[in-house]
């Protein structure tokens, strides 16, 4: 019995409010303005040379074309011209 009501009354205890922190607002406040002096600040490293970066060249995969070829396009020129008139 005292197995069941031990941890019933922890969790009663738990999701009970606490009526101290209801009562109390927080008031959260953030610098309006912060100044950063990029002169002073040190980073450490080293610089390297512009041949120091390369790309190696990769595999470009060719794609076909998933439209039918066609020698021309007369036809839907002149039914455009036509619509123009």
């Amino acid at each position: 019995m005292m197995k069941i009501i031990l941890p019933l009354i922890i969790m009663l205890m738990a999701f009970t409010p606490d009526s101290n922190a209801a009562d109390k607002k927080v008031v959260y406040r953030y610098k309006k303005y912060e100044k950063f002096d990029f002169e002073d600040l040190v980073i450490e490293g080293e610089t390297g040379g512009p041949g120091d970066l390369s790309i190696s060249p990769r595999y470009q995969r060719k794609f076909k074309n998933k439209l039918p070829y066609r020698k021309n396009f007369n036809a839907e020129i002149r039914k455009g011209v036509e619509r123009v008139r």
